[in-house]
């Protein structure tokens, strides 16, 4: 069997954590569920202002309303361990951080970004872990040496998403298919850059291995390369208890492997999605009427892009995809059912140990 994982206090009975899927995608329906299989359950706190609009008039209000309102529902629906990904490019990100350690969520997942100030949010009675999402070993050592240096403190764990995860990608376009920036190549790199902090503070920074791991093989070939633990996204979207829309899982069943495409973002990023007409048209130049309610991201910029990209997401998780399209990491097409949490944990388990 897999080796359960430890994040600081926290014991981890299977060494999966469900990753943050935003807009929507993962919020208490999934995260508990995945909890409740001993895993680490994870909301993703972007767009929430939209899905709870009707607690606030504004945006930024009706983020912190609804971060508290989906953490009320998943607490009353496991005692396992729970998350909130909390991307730092996201304008509310100090709202979003405040509001988990309030709130003593187990576990910060902050990524899309470097979260250099992670540790300044920290009271002095706080109880939430704090784990960086990095590309590289060279963004794993900064953070370590800023967060050391500036607060005293290291990262509880450190996530290491390769160029085969779904939605905004921390590579340049042309890294994406380089085999120096693949998971397997970058996770070795990241273990040995973690050790030498391990070392010389006498602690341990678990290393979890997140991007294309779909399959019980993929866990068990990446975690013989250091990895302590893995971050599954895709895999979770067509479960019964994935919050998105039917019509959203739908899409990953549908999908072949040559419809999972490489877009650019209006974040200014490349992500991964499944291809459709909405996005047909925006390679056109077709440009979707715009404007900018939420100022979600701080990097995007309206007056060059060709559509909202919170509405875009907002718009797929609802099922609409002619205004909308579906982020997807890439085995997607792998997809064949929509199944329980419980049963993919039991389909998962099974193909590592067959593959041992």
């Amino acid at each position: 069997m897999m080796n359960p994982l430890r994040i600081g206090s926290l014991a981890i009975p299977v060494p999966i954590i469900q990753g943050g899927m935003g807009v929507g995608i993962s919020l208490s329906g999934m995260a508990s569920a995945v909890a409740n299989e001993g895993g680490v359950g994870v909301i993703s706190s972007a767009g929430l202002g939209l899905l709870y609009r009707n607690l606030a008039a504004d945006y930024l209000e009706a983020s912190i309303e609804g971060l508290k309102e989906e953490l009320r529902k998943t607490r009353e629906k496991t005692v396992g361990v729970i998350g909130v990904n909390v991307m730092v490019a996201m304008s509310n990100f100090a709202d979003m951080v405040k509001t988990s350690i309030a709130e003593k969520v187990d576990i910060i997942f902050s990524g899309a970004g470097l979260p250099l100030d992670l540790p300044s949010y920290l009271k002095s009675d706080s109880t939430t872990k704090l784990v960086p999402i990095v590309s590289s070993g060279r963004a794993a050592k900064i953070i370590c040496e800023k967060w050391k240096k500036e607060y005293d403190y290291l990262p509880d764990a450190i996530v290491v998403e390769g160029p085969k995860a779904g939605g905004h990608l921390g590579f340049k376009a042309e890294q994406i298919t380089d085999e120096n920036y693949s998971l397997e190549h970058l996770i070795p790199e990241v273990v040995a850059t973690v050790k030498v902090f391990e070392e010389l503070y006498n602690v341990k920074i678990p290393v979890i291995a997140a991007g294309g791991v779909y399959t019980g093989q993929n866990i068990h070939d990446i975690m013989k390369l250091g990895a302590s633990g893995v971050q599954l996204g895709t895999r979770f979207v067509t479960t019964t208890e994935c919050d998105a829309s039917d019509a959203f899982k739908q899409t990953y069943i549908n999908a072949k492997a040559e419809d999972i495409e490489i877009i650019k973002s209006p974040v200014g990023m490349p992500g991964r999605a499944i291809g459709n007409g909405f996005l047909d048209k925006v390679k056109l130049g077709i440009k979707q009427p715009i404007r900018c309610p939420f100022k979600c991201i701080r990097t995007c910029d309206v007056s060059s892009s060709p559509y909202c990209i919170i509405s875009a997401l907002y718009s797929a998780f609802k099922g609409n995809f002619n205004s909308g399209y579906a982020f997807a990491g890439t085995n997607a097409y792998l997809a064949q059912k929509i199944i329980s949490v419980q049963e993919t944990f039991n389909d998962i388990k099974r193909e590592y140990l067959e593959s041992k």
